[in-house]
C-alpha cells in the first residue's frame, strides 16, 4: 500500500510542479512585465531549484505561453460563474454590473489587467500567441451574447479592453462615471440602428465556439 501511494505521488509530481513554475511565470509577468521573465526569477519565484523550469519549458517562449494560457483559462472560469449567476439582465443592468467588474479589476485585480495587457503587446512580436489574444475577445463576446446581439457583445467588449488597458496605462484609471457612460452608450438598444446584423459567420455562432472550447479543454 505504502509503495502504491509513493508512485502515485510520484506520477503526479510532475504536474504539480509544471503548475507552480506556470503560477510563477504568470505572477512575474503581472509584477515585471514579459520582458523581465527568465527561467532564474520564475525559479526562485516558485522556490524551485532553476533545473525545474528549464526541465519542463525549455525556452522562455514556452514559458509565456504556457503562463498566459493559465490567464487566459483562469478568465474562462470566471466568465462561466460569472454569466451563471446572472442568466438574465436588462441592459441597464448589465452596464452597472461590467462597470462594476472593471472598476473593481482595476484596482483589486490589477495583475489580470495588466496580464491581458502584455498578452496583447507580446501578440505584436510573437505570432504564436495570438490565438490567445483572440480568444481573450471571444470568451467577452461569448458571455455577453447571453445577453446582446453578437455585435453589441463585440462592441461593449472591445470597449472594455480599450479602458483595461487605459486603466493601466494611463496616470489615472478611467472614472466610473465614464466607464458606465461608454458602456451604456452601447448597450442601450438603438432603434435607428437596423435590425440585421452583417457579421462574419464565426462571429455569429458563439454557442459553437464555446462548445469547441470546452471539447478542446476535454
Amino acid at each position: 500500500m505504502a509503495d502504491q501511494r509513493g508512485a502515485k505521488r510520484r506520477r503526479y509530481a510532475p504536474e504539480q510542479r509544471v503548475e507552480e513554475v506556470t503560477a510563477a511565470a504568470e505572477r512575474i509577468i503581472a509584477a515585471r512585465g514579459i520582458e523581465g521573465l527568465t527561467h532564474r526569477a520564475v525559479a526562485e519565484e516558485a522556490g524551485v531549484p532553476l533545473g525545474a523550469t528549464t526541465y519542463h519549458f525549455a525556452g522562455k517562449g514556452d514559458l509565456i505561453q504556457a503562463a498566459l494560457r493559465r490567464s487566459v483559462e483562469r478568465y474562462a472560469a470566471y466568465l462561466d460563474d460569472w454569466v451563471a449567476q446572472r442568466p438574465h439582465l436588462t441592459p441597464e443592468q448589465l452596464t452597472v454590473l461590467l462597470a462594476d467588474s472593471l472598476m473593481g479589476g482595476y484596482a483589486a485585480s490589477r495583475g489580470q489587467q495588466v496580464t491581458e495587457a502584455e498578452l496583447y503587446v507580446a501578440a505584436m512580436r510573437r505570432p504564436e500567441l495570438r490565438p490567445l489574444a483572440d480568444q481573450y475577445i471571444e470568451l467577452g463576446v461569448d458571455a455577453l451574447c447571453r445577453y446582446v446581439d453578437p455585435l453589441t457583445a463585440r462592441a461593449a467588449v472591445m470597449a472594455a479592453n480599450g479602458l483595461s488597458l487605459r486603466a493601466v496605462a494611463a496616470s489615472e484609471p478611467p472614472s466610473r462615471a465614464e466607464v458606465e457612460g461608454i458602456l451604456r452608450r452601447i448597450l442601450t438598444p438603438n432603434p435607428a440602428l437596423p435590425d440585421t446584423l452583417h457579421l462574419p459567420p464565426d462571429a455569429t455562432e458563439p454557442a459553437t465556439r464555446n462548445q469547441s472550447r470546452h471539447q478542446r479543454q476535454n
